[in-house]
């Protein structure tokens, strides 16, 4: 075959069928004599078709997953070849690259022996498949990708088939009848023995998967029911326990399970303990739902019942609940041991991403590190305010309304005895943080306690109080149960499945607990805003009381309330009070008006400067103006429609509207005649431009 060394002269292919794979398209070899390889050219439109082709390979069933990926903004090179990139990914086969099974003589999903003292086994672990290809969306024709297939063969380094029908090594004799469990398939199977679903619920679900790639056949229901029950057992029968020593079994598990620790510091007598645990499904969780949106940390889980604390770092996801996406495992909060692990976190999830950022952190301890998080660039803070705080400050002396706290509470010896204990010592700390950092909305922090309660409820449990003091407990309780049940509550959500798992899944947090009251229930206090009344939803009979309506520091007189949570009978008088006249606007949104006044105040009067500050205090409220707009729609068709068209292919070409926070809207021609047509008058645009 002849070697192509332009891309010009490589045919683009669009072909009819709705998915297709490597076998549908012709390969030309691309490059030079000394190094080439084959490389195809499609609309990139449709490489998802052709991921999802590849990945449904008869002979070796598989996913690919994102190993590398870079991008680059339109317009940041000024000279580039003609095979330059916009867009880089590497694909790589699921089965690989790294092979798990090296030197432990049998691989996971092999013939083994019941084990107890490890994890479930998985089939679809690391076996060294080296297949892997690149999709590059092309620099000078974004419309269009180059594929290039670096090695089409499932095979491992040695040359031999390493999983599917065709792998010799694979589960007993039988393994040509042996169903294709997928990732998917795999987790939610785990996901519901771990969280106690019946094995009959259990199994039913399980081969609903299987069926979408096997089709109905008695002979698969039948290995897919032992395939539940061999689970299930080693499930149960599975421990933390390692090893006797706590730390000799963590050294253990850290090197069984290396593609779900992103830092791990051993402790010594000049290094703390520290282990920062990030499973694949929380990485591309954090990637999805952090990127330019906000990340908080639930950094003060355990500081007297565990061995070590437990810092979560959470991202919001699509219903605005808190999702964690790592969990931090250290008794160490100085500023150079956070700096090794929050730069290792961003650096994973660059290393996947490469323009990956947040907009904002949310921290819930004012004795928190910020510095190591401005120095990697997480550009924007909330501390988020504690109920007593809130509770004896009012905008004026902190001492003198101590002072009158009390005496207000002078019979309650008990209180008044804890509060100095615990909160004295730290109020000016707080009240000096409060002051100078932007406070948190009660939405964000709804949703923070409601996975700090879940939290609770998993880990101190009566039955589990003996484990406290092992970290190896801890561990297998984060990335097991935990674990386990977040993703589920995604799947369910996602694919309109397990519906009283949904149900309870959106439910989960006050704020949206409150959604559901009618504003009919509520009674404001007209004359002197004291209190609120809301009628109960479940009994008629009764009425809750709300002390100080529109302010974050209200407290109602439910048992939620008195526990010290956020409630929803607050949370919807605050969203009342808010529409009213007579109330103080919330502290979060008074902490933006603040920060915009400063920005203001920054410039001099009539300079340049002030004019670069309105403009980009007017982009701002143009951002903020479109995600309200996108979070209160019902229909996000007819957001979409409402946007001005930008183009993206055409330089000359310009649009109307507002440009400062547009949606661009890649053209993709439909058919290869279409893509002939436009690369024509690409290069005659080319060859007028250099006679000029």
């Amino acid at each position: 075959m002849d070697i192509v060394e332009s891309i010009v002269d490589i045919p683009i292919q669009d072909p009819p069928e709705e998915d297709f794979s490597s076998a549908d398209l012709s390969w030309t070899k691309f490059g030079s004599s000394e190094h080439h390889d084959d490389v195809a050219l499609i609309p990139y439109s449709r490489v998802d078709s052709f991921i999802i082709g590849e990945c449904s390979n008869v002979e070796c069933p598989t996913r690919f997953h994102i190993e590398r990926g870079r991008k680059r903004s339109k317009g940041s090179l000024k000279e580039y070849k003609n095979d330059a990139y916009l867009e880089y990914r590497l694909y790589w086969c699921s089965f690989g690259p790294e092979n798990y099974g090296e030197g432990g003589g049998v691989l996971p999903s092999r013939r083994y022996r019941l084990n107890t003292r490890n994890r479930a086994a998985r089939p679809q672990s690391m076996r060294g498949c080296t297949c892997h290809f690149v999709v590059k969306r092309l620099y000078a024709r974004p419309s269009l990708a180059l594929i290039i297939y670096n090695d089409r063969r499932h095979v491992n380094k040695s040359g031999f088939i390493c999983h599917g029908p065709l792998d010799r090594d694979a589960i007993g004799p039988g393994a040509k009848k042996i169903p294709y469990i997928c990732n998917e398939i795999q987790q939610q199977t785990m996901s519901m023995i771990y969280l106690g679903i019946p094995e009959e619920s259990v199994l039913e679900k399980h081969i609903e998967g299987i069926q979408r790639y096997c089709g109905s056949n008695p002979n698969v229901n039948t290995l897919a029911s032992q395939y539940v029950q061999k689970l299930g057992m080693i499930i149960r029968r599975s421990t933390h326990e390692l090893d006797l020593d706590d730390q000799a079994s963590i050294r253990m598990w850290v090197e069984r399970n290396k593609k779900s620790i992103f830092f791990y510091q051993d402790s010594s007598e000049t290094d703390p303990f520290i282990l920062g645990i990030q499973t694949e499904w929380q990485l591309q969780q954090m990637i999805r739902f952090g990127h330019r949106s906000l990340m908080a940390a639930d950094s003060t889980f355990g500081i007297k019942r565990l061995k070590y604390p437990l810092c979560t770092l959470l991202v919001f996801d699509s219903r605005q609940h808190a999702l964690p996406v790592a969990w931090v495992i250290t008794r160490s909060s100085a500023k150079p041991d956070v700096a090794k692990w929050m730069k290792a976190l961003l650096d994973r999830a660059q290393g996947i991403e490469i323009g990956w950022k947040i907009s904002g952190f949310l921290i819930d301890d004012a004795a928190a590190e910020i510095d190591p998080i401005r120095q990697d660039s997480w550009r924007y803070f909330v501390v988020l305010s504690p109920f007593p705080c809130g509770v004896i400050w009012d905008g004026g002396d902190a001492f003198a309304s101590l002072e009158e706290l009390s005496q207000d509470f002078v019979d309650q010896t008990a209180f008044i005895e804890y509060f100095k204990a615990s909160w004295v010592p730290k109020l000016e700390m707080w009240l000096s943080t409060m002051k100078t950092l932007p406070l948190a909305s009660q939405e964000a922090s709804g949703a923070i306690e409601a996975y700090h309660v879940k939290l609770k409820a998993k880990l101190f449990d009566d039955s589990h109080l003996g484990a406290l003091q092992r970290v190896d407990w801890l561990v297998h309780k984060l990335t097991t149960e935990l674990h386990s049940s977040y993703w589920l509550d995604r799947y369910a959500d996602e694919s309109d499945s397990f519906q009283n798992v949904k149900e309870e899944y959106i439910a989960s947090t006050s704020w949206h607990r409150a959604l559901q009251i009618p504003d009919s229930a509520v009674t404001l206090d007209d004359k002197e805003h004291l209190f609120a009344k809301v009628l109960s939803q479940k009994d008629s009979s009764l009425t809750h009381l709300v002390w100080n309506p529109g302010s974050e520091f209200a407290f109602c007189d439910c048992a939620w309330s008195m526990q010290g949570n956020i409630c929803k009978h607050i949370i919807k008088v605050n969203m009342m009070c808010a529409s009213c006249e007579g109330y103080k606007p919330s502290m979060s949104f008074q902490s933006l008006k603040d920060v915009l006044i400063n920005l203001s105040k920054i410039p001099m009067d009539d300079s340049v400067a002030l004019d670069q500050s309105v403009a980009w205090t007017h982009q701002m409220l143009d951002q903020i103006k479109q995600l309200v707009e996108l979070s209160r729609s019902n229909n996000i068709g007819a957001v979409v429609s409402n946007l001005p068209l930008k183009w993206v292919l055409k330089k000359g070409r310009t649009f109307t509207g507002i440009p400062s926070s547009t949606l661009a809207l890649p053209l993709a021609s439909d058919t290869s005649t279409q893509n002939a047509t436009a690369r024509k008058k690409n290069r005659k645009r080319k060859r007028l431009s250099r006679l000029r």
